[in-house]
């Protein structure tokens, strides 16, 4: 039994700072990522992707499911599926961006989809990338880690300024 730990492997929520990837993994706990997607396959496939990664992932099979999700878990990143019945993402998206409370939270669209018309409608309605369907765990992975890095950028020039 271990008593007592050295500086630098100082503890961080439960996880040993001295190893640089559960670092990474405690501070991916923190954060949280909505999976919108009417596809069950999809939602599963992100989920286990997003959690093995360490995220809180919360799950939504459409539109309306997901703005009371936004709502209640307000999530750090969304991923939301275009096409859907009820309410498609463009509609789901550009709800979430005219809210004042919750437009910060990036959106990057999924869609089997991958057209310069799909990816400018996405843009027109506030979302911060696009991530074409059936997705590889390392290009969700980089969509996530990209759209993390560059809102904590744009947040920390919004507080210089």
């Amino acid at each position: 039994m271990r008593v007592a730990q050295t500086e630098e492997n100082t503890s961080v929520d439960g996880v040993n700072t001295g190893d640089a990837g559960a670092v990474k993994a405690a501070a991916a706990l923190r954060r949280k990522i909505l999976v919108i997607d009417d596809s069950s396959t999809i939602r599963r496939t992100a989920e286990i992707f997003l959690s093995q990664a360490g995220y809180q992932v919360m799950l939504a099979e459409d539109g309306f499911e997901a703005l009371a999700k936004v709502g209640d878990m307000h999530p750090d990143v969304i991923f939301c599926d275009i096409l859907m019945p009820r309410l498609d993402g463009y509609q789901t998206c550009s709800l979430i961006k005219k809210s004042p409370r919750f437009h910060a939270i990036p959106v990057i669209m999924l869609s089997s989809r991958d057209g310069v018309f799909d990816r400018s409608r996405g843009k027109l309605v506030g979302a911060h990338d696009h991530l074409a369907k059936p997705f590889s765990r390392e290009a969700l992975m980089q969509a996530v880690e990209t759209c993390l890095g560059g809102c904590a950028q744009e947040e920390g020039a919004v507080v210089a300024a």
